[in-house]
């Protein structure tokens, strides 16, 4: 999640106009669209596998000082806490924050290839590997805690969980579990007119499923099967589920800009950042800020900065900022980070390929499209649809992503393009087993019903 930042202050938002203007700002000529990956990971003491505490000498503010000294990071403060860091000026731009329960998130800098992308990866995992070798911190790609209860997960000291905490119980059943112990990679696109965003949606919307099957990764909770390949999907399914879901509006006629605005003018807030503090207005929607009806701030109306914050506290399968970020892949090991913005930009930055994944999809319904999302944390490659499985639709999806990259000819220093880094989700199609599948079948052999060796196999 963004970490806001005081600074000058945002335009005042009178109007429904703005907030579609604010979204139209993201399109872009192709020469300029971009790849931004995010990748959150658990952190753990690797003397005895346990979660790191914000303060101590192997805690997470340690891991961030440690940061700024060797790399020059530079701190984002909230009071007396470093609660992010960022870097604008070094071959690894972008920022490193904190999830609620501790999980390290890089957010990278707005990239041109996968190969790019590969490179910050890779810098990113030099730095935290050699500062947690000296502090006795391992990293670990999950999309979900294998072994630490809720309460023994630390909560990080940032003012907006502690209203985040104490709403989300009252919507779902799992939205602590989301915050706290789950873990996830995404990918940024962006796009070129309202009719290319509309295009893109729709077919990530459809296919995300297809790429929580190939990323499942979260088959474990304290220290058992948890019944499913992407524990971390199932939990999506009683979050909240007015600012979660498959968005089926999307598919209608007349999907717009507009459309998405009326869609998250009535999801409720979470806060509102003020003066360097969170305002809890949970439960309020963005259209009563709009009419001055907040009982915290009664008579005020937003600003700009407010709108981009309140976009960033929904979380459909796809969401639209002034681009859109792809939400349904399990974190997983470092090599996989690269392959999930391989998978999407084939898909979606290749008109051909656009083309052809929005044939493939195009006449699943809104039931169908909902059952594949219901199915896929427990059956992965196995679950059914229509007279097919998602194995052999993802293999299909593949060859479509494969062929889009191909297109964009982007090639390293060696003369690979961007296909390269779809070679292990090809693996796993071939194989029929995905990161989960392997692990289970680990945990039930060669580990003896042991969880302690995921913290050596699933390190990142």
């Amino acid at each position: 999640m963004s970490t806001r930042e005081d600074g000058p202050e945002s335009p005042l938002l009178e109007s429904k106009d703005q907030l579609v203007q604010h979204l139209e700002a993201g399109c872009k000529p192709v020469e300029d669209w971009r790849i931004g990956t995010e990748h959150e990971k658990f952190g753990f003491h690797t003397a005895d596998f346990s979660p790191l505490p914000y303060q101590g000498e192997a805690g997470i503010r340690a891991l961030l000082e440690e940061m700024i000294a060797r790399y020059g990071w530079s701190p984002i403060m909230e009071g007396d806490n470093i609660i992010a860091l960022k870097m604008e000026d070094a071959p690894i731009k972008g920022n490193i924050s904190l999830e609620p329960g501790g999980q390290f998130e890089l957010s990278g800098g707005p990239l041109q290839t996968v190969h790019e992308t590969c490179t910050e990866v890779a810098g990113h995992r030099m730095q935290v590997e050699d500062i947690g070798k000296d502090l006795g911190i391992g990293f670990l790609g999950l999309g979900f805690s294998p072994k630490w209860t809720l309460a023994e997960t630390p909560m990080m000291p940032k003012g907006r969980y502690n209203i985040m905490k104490s709403y989300m119980p009252k919507v779902g059943t799992l939205g602590l579990q989301m915050m706290f112990r789950s873990c996830t990679i995404q990918v940024n696109l962006d796009f070129g007119s309202e009719a290319d965003m509309v295009k893109k949606l729709r077919v990530g919307l459809a296919l995300q499923p297809i790429a929580t099957a190939l990323f499942a990764n979260s088959p474990f909770t304290e220290s058992k099967p948890n019944g499913f390949i992407s524990y971390r999907s199932e939990v999506w399914r009683d979050v909240d589920n007015q600012r979660a879901g498959m968005l089926p509006f999307v598919f209608e006629d007349g999907m717009s800009f507009e459309r998405y605005v009326d869609y998250a003018l009535d999801v409720p807030m979470y806060f509102l950042y003020r003066d360097g503090n969170y305002v809890d207005v949970s439960g309020h929607s963005f259209r009563d800020f709009m009419a001055g009806k907040l009982s915290a701030l009664p008579g005020e109306l937003p600003h700009e900065d407010d709108w981009a914050d309140h976009l960033s506290t929904i979380f459909p399968e796809v969401r639209m900022k002034k681009f859109l970020e792809m939400r349904g892949a399990d974190g997983g090991p470092w090599q996989r980070i690269c392959s999930l913005p391989a998978f999407w930009v084939g898909l979606l930055y290749d008109d051909a390929a656009l083309d052809a994944a929005w044939a493939l999809v195009r006449d699943w319904s809104d039931e169908e499209r909902q059952t594949l999302r219901d199915q896929v944390p427990a059956m992965g490659l196995k679950t059914p649809f229509r007279d097919r499985t998602v194995r052999e639709i993802a293999r299909d999806v593949l060859a479509i992503s494969a062929d889009g990259l191909a297109a964009r000819a982007q090639k390293d220093s060696l003369g690979s393009d961007e296909r390269i880094y779809l070679d292990d989700l090809q693996r796993i199609v071939d194989d029929g087993m995905t990161s989960a599948d392997v692990l289970l079948d680990h945990y039930k052999n060669a580990w003896d019903g042991d969880i302690t060796p995921v913290f050596e196999e699933a390190a990142f």
